[in-house]
């Protein structure tokens, strides 16, 4: 017999670009997998290695670290240190937020400056073995940037951080 579940308790669907980002961090994994995988064995078994392979993965791991890093700035789910926040009352954590969230605009700005200028330098400069720009791994930071600011300025506009859905540890 199955209990009727309260609707408020049901997970909210995600949106289409969250759906997007996690399919594309899954896709990315597996091309890495498979990529380092065939060259292992191919390197303990045949004595050799297909050199391309390094440079995908190696360019597949900087897009997952990114987009995976938006997906969990967008959840909540990143580290969390609250050592000071636990201890002041409700007008310091707001005054923390906001410096917190000031500093966080302020670093992705930063990035987003000096990741653009990593693009356009690499749109001249190509990878030694497969010859893509090397603009498309610098264009991760550029996401990323984006993808980060994005999150922030929502934050801001709820007055609040996303908050985690409590897989994290407690430890007290």
């Amino acid at each position: 017999m199955s209990l009727p579940q309260d609707p408020s308790s049901s997970p909210r669907a995600k949106p289409r670009l969250q759906r997007l980002a996690e399919l594309t961090m899954v896709l990315a994994l597996a091309g890495m997998v498979i990529a380092v995988f065939v060259n292992v064995v191919l390197r303990y078994v045949f004595n050799t290695s297909i050199v391309s392979y390094e440079e995908i993965s190696r360019l597949l791991f900087v897009w997952l670290v990114a987009i995976g890093a938006i997906v969990a700035a967008f959840e909540g789910s990143h580290l969390g240190f609250d050592l000071v926040t636990s201890r002041v009352g409700p007008v310091g954590r707001k005054v923390l937020f906001w410096v917190s969230q000031a500093l966080v605009v302020l670093c992705m700005a930063l990035l987003l400056w000096g990741s653009w200028a990593q693009v356009q330098a690499g749109l001249s400069s190509y990878s030694t073995v497969l010859g893509y720009p090397l603009a498309l791994g610098a264009a991760a930071t550029l996401v990323l940037a984006v993808g980060m600011l994005v999150v922030a300025v929502r934050d801001m506009r709820r007055g609040t951080p996303a908050e985690s859905h409590g897989d994290a540890l407690d430890i007290e």
